[in-house]
């Protein structure tokens, strides 16, 4: 008896064992997302002050109505706290999957990891979460967007090419926190190193804003008035900065480079009017690749962790013949 109870006892641990490991591997899956004809689906914008954001949204709108999904669309007005309590809001009125756009790496982790543990997939959209809090494949399905760092190695290279002798770089960085903030940077700062004879003499965040970016610019050319190449990592500040660089008394294009990225119509028109040098693309039209994105992992397939959108580059060249192509 002692030999038979001992046998059941193992085997019933063994299997409690199981189970528990089987709850823990299937918590670490990611949440299934079941084929249907039409999907209700969540979109978490996280601001609509600029043309960039009013593009992706309008191209997330457009496809969700041609494709017949039911869009259930926030907008957190610059604010990560709002953006978490959206994706709440969302997880609460039972959306099917939720696409969002974070607006800062950490504060948006609970958001993801709450949609995860409801049962819904999210699809992270032009920002990215801190990789080493969050995993696509594990804790989300995937990223869709630019490569951030590329595109700041990309002006750089530019840059190293046309610089003409400019050489001493004021850098206005986007929204703190942000991965497009942080990779926009790292790429542009590590390309200039590598290439030598620049100098970064001083480099503040303008929050993606462009009055916030102008008012930056002009306190960091009266501090630096030797300055004379202004890399904004935004059309919206390097339009701020445009205005500080003539309310100094100088000519932006001339006596100050401004490079940018988003490469927006106002921008690239600046580039035609000799006031930008050259834009990296920065693609807002999201809607197709999303909801496409979407219905491949409702069919089963293997999504990759990052699909990239792709990104034009206008300087002097091509910029008048790609104005009509620009969002």
């Amino acid at each position: 008896m002692n030999r038979i109870s001992r046998r059941a006892f193992m085997l019933a641990a063994t299997a409690a064992g199981a189970i528990a490991v089987a709850g823990t591997v299937a918590f670490a899956e990611l949440p299934k997302l079941a084929q249907k004809e039409t999907y209700k689906v969540g979109f978490a914008q996280t601001e609509s002050n600029n043309p960039w954001r009013i593009a992706q949204t309008n191209s997330m709108k457009a496809e969700a109505e041609k494709l017949g999904h039911q869009l259930v669309y926030t907008d957190a007005a610059g604010s990560a706290a709002k953006q978490v309590a959206d994706v709440n809001s969302m997880i609460a009125q039972g959306v099917d999957l939720i696409f969002l756009a974070p607006r800062e790496e950490k504060p948006l982790i609970p958001a993801v990891m709450a949609a995860k543990k409801a049962g819904i997939p999210v699809i992270l959209l032009d920002r990215s979460v801190d990789p080493s809090l969050a995993k696509a494949g594990e804790d989300y399905v995937t990223f869709i967007g630019s490569d951030f760092i590329e595109e700041g190695k990309r002006i750089a290279e530019w840059l190293v090419k046309n610089a003409n002798g400019k050489s001493k770089i004021i850098e206005l960085e986007g929204t703190t926190g942000s991965s497009p903030a942080n990779d926009r940077k790292k790429g542009f700062d590590e390309t200039i190193k590598a290439a030598g004879g620049f100098e970064i003499v001083a480099s503040q965040s303008g929050d993606f804003a462009r009055d916030k970016g102008r008012q930056v610019a002009e306190a960091l050319l009266q501090a630096h008035p030797d300055a004379d190449i202004v890399y904004a990592h935004n059309d919206e500040m390097a339009i701020g900065a445009i205005a500080a660089i003539e309310a100094a008394g100088k000519v932006p294009g001339k006596d100050v480079l401004v490079l940018s990225i988003d490469g927006g119509k106002e921008a690239v028109q600046a580039v035609i009017d000799g006031k930008i040098a050259a834009v990296v693309e920065c693609n807002p039209r999201f809607g197709p690749k999303a909801f496409e994105t979407m219905l491949r992992y409702a069919k089963g397939e293997k999504i990759d962790p990052m699909v990239i959108n792709e990104d034009k580059f206008y300087d002097s060249s091509n910029a008048a013949a790609e104005l009509a192509n620009a969002y």
